[in-house]
């Protein structure tokens, strides 16, 4: 991830697979895991954290149809939260290009977030972070405006060779009650089949072989469907994967 604090800044993308799995296959494997991987020192004692995000598209559901039809290079704008938290607000930047990744992040106060919510321009200056000004030219141009929020539990492993990050996502929900995006108990609802949970495997160059194993072991099934396409997807037609 790159916290953008001009225009210039050289992109390092990361290899990202995602996988659907049944709860008694991903338990199996997160045990596995979790012999040879550190936790995630940021999980603290609860050993896991809550994700909730805010996702963009424009009138004509761009950032959807892109995904579904698998367009590359694509990408799309989100705002992030832990634990349900307002001290650290994030707007995210992802880009896609085949099977990798590149992240660009950047602070939002509360305040603009919750302008930004409500489909609105916030202020800005010279100071405001480049990320959010090309947010804001978005809005304008296109219509850029929140169109739904992703919420899951996540338990993630980290292994610094190679800088190898596996976590286990489990009751993924959509909502699009934007806002409600900060509230405790969020109007949501499951979006995959009852028991089914994700994977997620991301790494910069080469993933070591034992990981690699481990995971082959364990006959996940990949999808290139990223959260946000399956909580649209639901939203839209009602149906699950």
């Amino acid at each position: 991830m790159v916290y953008l604090k001009g225009k210039s800044l050289e992109k390092k993308y990361r290899h990202e697979y995602k996988y659907l799995s049944p709860e008694y296959i991903l338990s199996y494997l997160q045990k596995r895991v979790g012999m040879v991987l550190q936790l995630d020192p940021h999980t603290g004692d609860a050993k896991q954290y809550s994700i909730r995000s805010i996702y963009f598209d424009d009138m004509y559901n761009t950032c959807y149809r892109e995904n579904e039809n698998g367009t590359d290079p694509r990408e799309k704008f989100r705002i992030r939260i832990y634990n349900g938290s307002t001290e650290h607000i994030k707007l995210e930047l992802k880009q896609k290009e085949k099977t990798k990744c590149f992240k660009y992040s950047a602070p939002l106060s509360f305040e603009q977030c919750k302008t930004i919510m409500q489909g609105k321009i916030p202020q800005y200056d010279s100071t405001t972070p480049f990320l959010v000004k090309k947010l804001i030219a978005r809005m304008k141009l296109v219509q850029l405006h929140p169109v739904c929020i992703v919420s899951y539990e996540r338990v993630p492993y980290i292994w610094t060779a190679g800088n190898v990050r596996i976590t286990f996502d489990r009751n993924i929900r959509s909502s699009s009650d934007i806002n409600e995006f900060f509230s405790k108990e969020l109007p949501a609802r499951p979006v995959l089949e009852s028991g089914t949970n994700m994977v997620e495997v991301k790494f910069d160059e080469l993933l070591p072989d034992f990981i690699y194993e481990l995971l082959q072991s364990s006959k996940l099934v990949q999808t290139a469907f990223s959260k946000y396409y399956l909580c649209r997807r639901y939203n839209m037609t009602g149906e699950s994967i």
